[in-house]
């Protein structure tokens, strides 16, 4: 926080992280409100939509990022994400949106989002030293953990205080777009000559294979990305399974399903400043982080009331977000500045991107089998893909080893040269 650059920054990404938030409340209420009965499957399908650019369009994103420069490429993000917001405001305060409405608008965003995420990532590391990078990314995963403590309860606050219906969610939604003023206003002020802004990549054909390329060749990042696919593809959906625990299984509200997002927080937010205090992050840290994610979330479906779901919600925020945020900084640490916009890209699309594949699964779990297994099968699935990276990781790490071993020794063996 000496850093100023990083000050500003972060101070932008505060407001905004708190009205993202309230968006994702605001935004699954007014699925709920809007498709009645098919409320669960209409929430998978709005989820996957926002998620299915960072399938798409990530890969692009990345190289975009490493060729433009990431403090203008960000205020460009913004506001391509402040539009649909407000459009979707101003349909659900006028009592006009329609669950196609949310669908297209939720695309919209998640498009913006895909080439803002992976500038977001990598541009920390031109703000900070490299020394100072661990500490950032901790104080990321923070802030955005602070605004999710707040966000949620507020939301539900304001829903239920505006009726609790589809006009109470608009304002809400409205206020997020007005929120991304923060994040443009903080990188419109930030001193250029601060930035240690990499080289832009090369603009030949084929700089996406390279990116590629370099992840294949590392057993430890694939490690990373497996792991990742997993947690992400099928835990962590708290988004879809929040919303139809508190509405199906315990018969709450809006104030209610707004709280578990604050309880989820108190977790995520002591797991981020446990993060920034981290001065090395190693390959069983993530491990073990992710293994302890996958028993809570099951944990979580074997709850037998609100309270009891509440309680156990910061455990799994603090796992969620140790593994999250070890995960993100392994792969930044051990990446090559000239690659980092690409690998943190391919990171995000297997992070983001697995929602499209597992929030309609999960919306369809829920639906057929009820919700309390869209939490039991996420984390089942967690554990067992994380079993699976591992073993994966230890026959690659193997046979590169063996590689290296049986390149080596005919150089030591080889006759002297005259």
């Amino acid at each position: 926080m000496a850093n100023p650059n990083y000050r500003r920054y972060a101070a932008g990404g505060v407001v905004s992280n708190t009205g993202t938030w309230m968006q994702r409340v605001a935004q699954d209420w007014l699925v709920l409100q809007l498709a009645g009965a098919s409320g669960a499957t209409a929430l998978g399908i709005t989820t996957g939509l926002q998620f299915l650019p960072f399938l798409l369009l990530t890969p692009v994103a990345g190289l975009v990022a490493d060729r433009v420069p990431k403090h203008r490429l960000l205020q460009l993000t913004n506001l391509g994400m402040a539009l649909p917001a407000a459009v979707l405001g101003l349909l659900a305060v006028t009592g006009t949106a329609e669950v196609w409405h949310v669908y297209v608008l939720a695309l919209l965003l998640g498009s913006a989002s895909a080439f803002d995420a992976p500038a977001r990532q990598s541009f920390v590391s031109e703000l900070v030293d490299p020394v100072d990078l661990t500490n950032a990314v901790g104080l990321n995963s923070a802030s955005f953990n602070a605004a999710r403590l707040v966000g949620p309860g507020l939301a539900g606050l304001l829903i239920a205080a505006l009726g609790g219906g589809a006009v109470g969610t608009g304002w809400v939604i409205l206020f997020n777009a007005v929120s991304y003023a923060a994040p443009i206003w903080s990188l419109r002020h930030l001193d250029v000559s601060r930035i240690d802004a990499a080289a832009p990549a090369d603009r030949g054909p084929g700089a996406i294979k390279e990116g590629l390329a370099y992840v294949r060749a590392r057993p430890d990042l694939l490690l990373m990305l497996s792991m990742v696919f997993f947690a992400g593809t099928f835990g962590l959906n708290f988004q879809i399974t929040s919303a139809l625990m508190a509405t199906e299984v315990f018969d709450k509200g809006p104030q209610e399903f707004g709280l578990l997002g604050t309880f989820l927080a108190i977790g995520s937010l002591s797991g981020a400043l446990l993060a920034a205090r981290r001065a090395v992050v190693r390959q069983r840290l993530v491990v073990g982080s992710a293994l302890a994610f996958g028993v809570s979330v099951m944990l979580a479906g074997l709850m037998p009331t609100y309270l009891t779901f509440a309680l156990l919600a910061p455990v799994t925020g603090l796992t969620a977000l140790t593994f999250i945020t070890a995960a993100n900084t392994y792969m930044q640490l051990h990446t090559d500045a000239g690659v980092r916009g690409r690998v943190m890209a391919l990171y995000l699309m297997i992070f983001m991107g697995g929602t499209p594949i597992g929030a309609p699964i999960i919306g369809w779990i829920g639906h057929e089998y009820g919700a309390r297994w869209t939490l039991l099968g996420g984390g089942l699935m967690t554990i067992v893909g994380v079993a699976l990276s591992a073993m994966m990781y230890l026959r690659l790490e193997r046979a590169r080893r063996e590689r290296v071993t049986a390149v080596a020794e005919p150089a030591a063996t080889a006759p002297a040269a005259f």
